[in-house]
Parts: C-alpha cells; sequence; structure tokens
C-alpha cells in the first residue's frame, strides 16, 4: 500500500511532473513493458489519481513494484484564504527546489508557494507560481521582498494544479505567481508540455500565458520552443523609471524586449500582452500614453492595465481609476487594444507573496 505524499518517512519519487516518455523509462527500469509507463500516464493526468493502487489497469504485481519506489507525489495545499468575490489564495507546501529533478519525498522543505484561483463567469483561471521567492526585487512586489529561495521542481509547479480543489473546473492557466518563470525556464517548459501534450493534459497552448519581466536569452528560447501565450511585465515604456521599478531593465530593457517580440508571429493563434500595474501620477500619464503607443508601434499585442493596491513598506502612490481609464482610452484611440483589469481578491491576502510572507512571520514567531 502506498504510503500519502506527505508521509515524513516517505521517500520515494514522485510520478508528477513526469512525461509519458519518461514515464515509460520508468516502466522499463521496473521490468514493465513500455506501454504501462502511458497508462500510468492517462491515470496520472486524465484520471487525477492520488494513489498507486488506484491504476486498477496495472497488475497487482507491477502496483507493488511501482510502489516500492515510486508515490504520485500530490501536496495537498495546506492554507487558504477564500474572498467574497470567490477567489480562492491556496499555501501549497514545497517538497523540492533546485535544478536537480523531483526528487524523493521527505516531508516538505518547510517553503511555501502562493496558487489563485479565479473564477469568472464560465472562465476559471489559476495562477501559478514557479519558484520560492523571486531574485528580480521589483520595488511593488512583495514576493521580491523575501529574497529568492529556490526554484520550483516540475512536480511542484504541475502540483498546484493537480491538487487544486478546483481543478476540474480550469479553464486555463497563468505563470504569473512567484518567481520569474524565465528564470526556471527549463521546469516551466517542462510543466507546459505535460500540460499540451497528447497523453498529458491536452490542453491547446492557448490555455496557458506564461509571464516574464524579460530575461535575455531565456525569453527567446521560450518563445522559440513554446506556442503558449507571452504576458511582458512592462509597468513603465521610460528606461530610468522602469529600472526604478524593476532593476532587471538593467539586463535587459523594455526597448530589447519589444524589438525581440517584433521578430514572432502574433497575428493568429498566439497572443502578446503588457502587464502594467498603474501608480496615479506616477506612470499614467498621457506621456507614458505616447511613449507605449510608440515602443509597441508594428506590434500585435494588447495591454493590460492593472490598480497598485498598498503592500506593507512600500512607498508607491495607489491607482486612481479615472487616471486609468483616460490611459486604456488614449491607448485604444491611437491602436492599442488597452483593458483595465478588475481587481480580485483584495479582502484576502491577494498580492503576490503576502500569504507566504506571513506563514513564514508566523513559523519564526
Amino acid at each position: 500500500m502506498e504510503k500519502s505524499a506527505n508521509d515524513s518517512n516517505t521517500s520515494k519519487k514522485r510520478l508528477i511532473g513526469l512525461t509519458t516518455a519518461e514515464l515509460k523509462q520508468v516502466a522499463l527500469q521496473l521490468g514493465m513493458p513500455a506501454f504501462t509507463g502511458g497508462q500510468i500516464a492517462k491515470w496520472l493526468y486524465e484520471k487525477g489519481v492520488m494513489s498507486i493502487d488506484e491504476m486498477t489497469n496495472l497488475s497487482k504485481q507491477n502496483r507493488e513494484r511501482l510502489s516500492n519506489e515510486y508515490c504520485v507525489g500530490a501536496m495537498p495545499p495546506i492554507d487558504c484564504q477564500r474572498s467574497v468575490d470567490g477567489t480562492i489564495k491556496y499555501l501549497f507546501p514545497v517538497v523540492t527546489t533546485g535544478n536537480s529533478g523531483d526528487s524523493g519525498i521527505s516531508g516538505h522543505s518547510g517553503l511555501f508557494v502562493e496558487t489563485v484561483f479565479i473564477p469568472d463567469g464560465d472562465r476559471a483561471t489559476l495562477c501559478v507560481s514557479s519558484q520560492v521567492g523571486c531574485k528580480m526585487n521589483c520595488l511593488f512586489c512583495q514576493t521580491g521582498k523575501q529574497g529568492f529561495e529556490g526554484n520550483l521542481s516540475t512536480a511542484d509547479i504541475l502540483n498546484q494544479i493537480y491538487a487544486l480543489p478546483e481543478r476540474d473546473l480550469l479553464t486555463n492557466v497563468v505563470f504569473m505567481g512567484q518567481g520569474e518563470p524565465m528564470d526556471n525556464l527549463d521546469n516551466v517548459l517542462k510543466t507546459t508540455e505535460i500540460l499540451t501534450a497528447a497523453d498529458g493534459y491536452a490542453w491547446s497552448p492557448k490555455r496557458i500565458t506564461v509571464s516574464s519581466v524579460g530575461v535575455k536569452n531565456k525569453l527567446k528560447r521560450f518563445l522559440d520552443e513554446s506556442q503558449c501565450h507571452v504576458a511582458i511585465s512592462m509597468h513603465s515604456p521610460l528606461h530610468e523609471q522602469r529600472l526604478s521599478l524593476m532593476p532587471a531593465e538593467k539586463a535587459m530593457s523594455i526597448n530589447e524586449v519589444v524589438e525581440l517580440l517584433k521578430q514572432y508571429d502574433f497575428t493568429h493563434q498566439r497572443r502578446c500582452s503588457f502587464e502594467y500595474i498603474c501608480f496615479s501620477g506616477l506612470n499614467d500619464t498621457l506621456e507614458h500614453g505616447r511613449e507605449i503607443v510608440q515602443l509597441v508601434k508594428g506590434l500585435e499585442c494588447r495591454v493590460n492595465l492593472i490598480r497598485f493596491h498598498q503592500i506593507p513598506n512600500v512607498n508607491l502612490p495607489g491607482a486612481d481609476l479615472n487616471r486609468m481609464e483616460q490611459l486604456r482610452d488614449y491607448l485604444t484611440a491611437n491602436g492599442v487594444f488597452t483593458t483595465i483589469r478588475a481587481s480580485r481578491g483584495q479582502d484576502i491576502f491577494a498580492a503576490c507573496g503576502l500569504l507566504s510572507t506571513e506563514k513564514k512571520k508566523n513559523q519564526k514567531q
């Protein structure tokens, strides 16, 4: 009988996060036919089983062989905050960090990541994390204040979907949670491969959006190797101002990011968008509007304006809705399709990093 994934005495390797090709190798190494790996993939990614014993078309002997070394590896959330608007922020335990692959479970690392479920009519979006903390240290982001504590393994990224109570309701996933996805690109690409593979979740890449501040070489590789949508964190079209908000501007400027994006086709299935947090009187002027129009000229894209809500120890002004509407109308009138994103979950720890920061603080007390 398989021990539960969160059994601290378990040191078995996790099956979730493995591709079908890797599962076939597991089967062969354990003396099973290769096609057994395909059967395991179906139980994991189509059925969502929580134990190997549920894989009933595997013989009892093969289930025992598999259970001797492996477990499904799903880890349920340990906490959640529920908003009156239906948004739910979950806190998931992290088993492994780093780039060494998906190692065995031996309890968890004592680290946590946040995942936000956002229902909206007939759509249900999940915002997933790719790292514990973040190296980018954007001025307005609580996650950056935590510092960087490690890359999530493919299993820990995928677990945010696999172990989500509302998993079957999801219509799309956005990699806009904690961390910079391009800074953990191998594991992010592997996760999106499992999500889009015919023998994985079989999702269309159109259901997945991956965000980035813009990381030199990594962003190009993502654009070359993935067909998922891309969302760039702009927040200012002006070099010096963006640099003051986002240190990553020094390594890859927003001008360089846009020039790279212009080499790719966003006129058909794939979408390019820019995320733009508005700070009243700081980056929401018509001058900024004119600079944005000039910057993205010739690029098929959209801009999503986002209200900034105050977070602890960050001296930036909150958003002004009237100014945001003026900026939206200016951009739209000048050929840049622009929306104002509805704020969700403001009555809970909604902004990235707040719930996990609170958890860490409580652990130290």
